[in-house]
């Protein structure tokens, strides 16, 4: 194992040697949690021939405990739940509306400065790969996942280039497939396995979109001619 990644681009670079069975098909869509997935996703779906896209997920923290989740917003309109913090501190229906529309507002605001007027892919029948730099609690990528998974995709498989071995074994059995490039022990931190973890900017983010779907356009008018 490498000591470390060099930066995201690396190890998106490494993550995608570990990922070569889902190359050159026509069904399967790398999606980035922004900000810092997106470099690793770019290289990904660079390495696997397949679309890019962002996947935004936002947290529904508990008024006054913002750090505890009571459930997550995702792409396409997908609202997730835990039932067992909202039944447990008797949150009601109105509260959970008024933080989701707070943080409904927010989702949007990156959807359009990420994805402009284009709409999520269609999801229905195709492999979905959620790409994020890093796995440490999961907490993120598991709400990706289940949202993802009420969009109706074929499968869903989580990539990352480094995790926490536990959480990494958790997500397993929630997920179609995990790749977690490496598991270190101790673990530490996501940036402590990098070298270059400065955060990324959405400059950045909308550039690497904007690249990913050059180089499709590029692919389909090959395609074509062929």
């Amino acid at each position: 194992m490498l000591d470390r990644f060099a930066d995201r681009h690396e190890a998106g670079r490494v993550l995608a040697s570990h990922l070569m069975s889902y190359g050159g098909r026509d069904d399967v869509i790398v999606l980035a949690l922004p900000r810092g997935g997106v470099p690793v996703g770019f290289e990904v779906a660079e390495a696997l021939g397949a679309p890019l896209d962002v996947f935004l997920v936002r947290k529904l923290g508990v008024p006054g405990h913002d750090e505890l989740a009571m459930g997550a917003i995702a792409s396409g309109g997908v609202r997730v739940l835990n039932d067992q913090v909202v039944r447990g501190l008797r949150i009601p229906p109105s509260v959970i509306d008024e933080v989701a529309a707070r943080e409904q507002a927010e989702l949007e605001r990156r959807e359009r400065a990420y994805r402009g007027a284009r709409p999520l892919p269609d999801m229905r029948g195709k492999i979905g790969i959620l790409v994020d730099d890093g796995l440490a609690t999961g907490a993120t990528m598991r709400a990706a996942a289940e949202a993802l998974r009420r969009l109706g995709p074929a499968k869903v498989v989580v990539a990352v280039p480094v995790a926490a071995p536990q959480t990494c074994e958790e997500l397993r059995h929630e997920v179609d497939e995990i790749v977690c490039a490496y598991t270190p022990e101790p673990f530490s931190a996501v940036g402590a396995w990098y070298d270059d973890f400065s955060p990324t900017s959405d400059e950045e983010v909308r550039d690497l979109l904007a690249q990913a779907r050059r180089r499709e356009r590029v692919s389909e008018t090959r395609h074509t001619v062929a």
